[in-house]
């Protein structure tokens, strides 16, 4: 969870608790590692000097963040102290939670330091900048120069919401927050944590066509990043395959991602651990794709899905340089430059989906269609020289 100074984290993050949440703060453990007799203060203090240091010896904060919020390498300098202890203290706290145990890490500058990718959801919460002002003022005794200064020293509300999977906005009262956060933790929060620990993807079993979203591949792009983290550090490909990444298409509101593979031995074990582990469990039983032309063979993959129950992903894991690893990046890149069939396959969707509703048969439905629009996909890439 993150957000702006003032916007209300920490209402945010008193409600999760109640709930039963495991907070985990992170300008909390700030104050720690820097605490009296620390190792940290004392790299504080030989790189700032003892005017960080009130008569007790013990940080002056006032005072240090007079040295440092005006001055971006002194402030770098200072998250370079501090940053690496916190989040070394927050590994250890988090490996002693209970197995069920729901953590929410309070982290107020995720988006500047870009640890967004390491957590399974990030919530942000967003408010009004003179609202925030204002509580600056009135909780804090801030001037209105030193609130404006601590806003302008953090990203501003688009860098904070490019990395949100939930944006709260806390400009109501503290009854419609505290029902926003119930509803989140509810729907959200409490399955996402069973379906992650029991390995349990999210199954879309019917079709139901969502009109084309603009965030879709912002969407991608956050699930690319956590996939990409979960792996490391391994250095495999990772694209935006499907309908959702073709601009102006209607699709089933499910995100396929294609992750590529050496070979499909180097898909099981650690590897589809590790998805598993970052919210991408793989799912029971054998995967095929079907093949172009029709019966040339099967095209074998791997399968894995999203553990969050307001996201459903299918992760197309696939081996470099296979049929069904080029016809998905050739499928896609086809409909998106050419209008027409792109016009055409939507009027076929939005068909099939209103007379075979069936997840299964949607997608035994468009078959024949598809065997036509490889042979025309392959005569585009042969005549533009397109490669995967």
């Amino acid at each position: 969870m993150t957000g702006g100074i003032g916007s209300g984290k920490s209402a945010v993050a008193r409600r999760l608790v109640e709930r039963g949440a495991m907070l985990i703060d992170a300008d909390q453990l700030a104050r720690e590692v820097v605490a009296p007799g620390t190792e940290g203060l004392a790299e504080v203090v030989a790189a700032f000097s003892d005017r960080v240091l009130n008569t007790d010896g013990a940080l002056d904060r006032a005072a240090l963040g007079e040295l440092v919020f005006a001055d971006e390498p002194a402030r770098r300098k200072l998250e370079a102290i501090i940053h690496g202890r916190v989040r070394a203290r927050t590994a250890e706290l988090t490996g002693a939670a209970p197995p069920d145990a729901v953590v929410v890490n309070d982290v107020p500058l995720l988006v500047e330091v870009g640890l967004a990718a390491t957590y399974h959801l990030v919530v942000v919460v967003q408010t009004e900048a003179e609202t925030r002002l204002a509580r600056l003022a009135r909780d804090r005794g801030m001037s209105r120069a030193d609130a404006q200064r601590r806003l302008a020293a953090q990203a501003d509300d688009a860098r904070r919401a490019a990395v949100a999977d939930v944006l709260l906005t806390n400009d109501g009262t503290l009854d419609d927050l505290h029902a926003a956060v119930d509803a989140l933790w509810r729907q959200r929060l409490v399955p996402f944590e069973t379906n992650v620990r029991h390995r349990r993807a999210v199954r879309v079993n019917q079709v139901r066509l969502a009109e084309p979203d603009p965030t879709w591949p912002q969407q991608y792009a956050r699930l690319a990043d956590r996939i990409r983290h979960a792996i490391a550090p391994a250095d495999l490909r990772i694209d935006h395959i499907g309908s959702t990444a073709v601009a102006g298409l209607a699709a089933k509101d499910v995100i396929d991602i294609q992750l590529s593979v050496p070979s499909l031995a180097d898909a099981d074990g650690a590897l589809a651990e590790r998805l598993a582990d970052a919210g991408f469990p793989a799912l029971p039983g054998q995967w095929w794709d079907s093949p172009r032309p029709a019966g040339s063979g099967r095209w074998e993959k791997r399968l894995h899905g999203s553990a969050d129950p307001a996201r459903p992903v299918h992760l197309h894991v696939r081996v470099t340089g296979s049929p069904g690893w080029r016809y998905a990046l050739l499928m896609r890149d086809h409909l998106r430059a050419d209008p027409d069939q792109r016009s055409a396959y939507l009027v076929l969707k939005r068909e099939l989906a209103a007379s075979a509703p069936d997840s299964g048969a949607y997608a035994t439905a468009k078959d024949p269609w598809f065997d036509e629009e490889h042979l025309r996909a392959e005569e585009w890439a042969a005549r533009t020289g397109w490669r995967p």
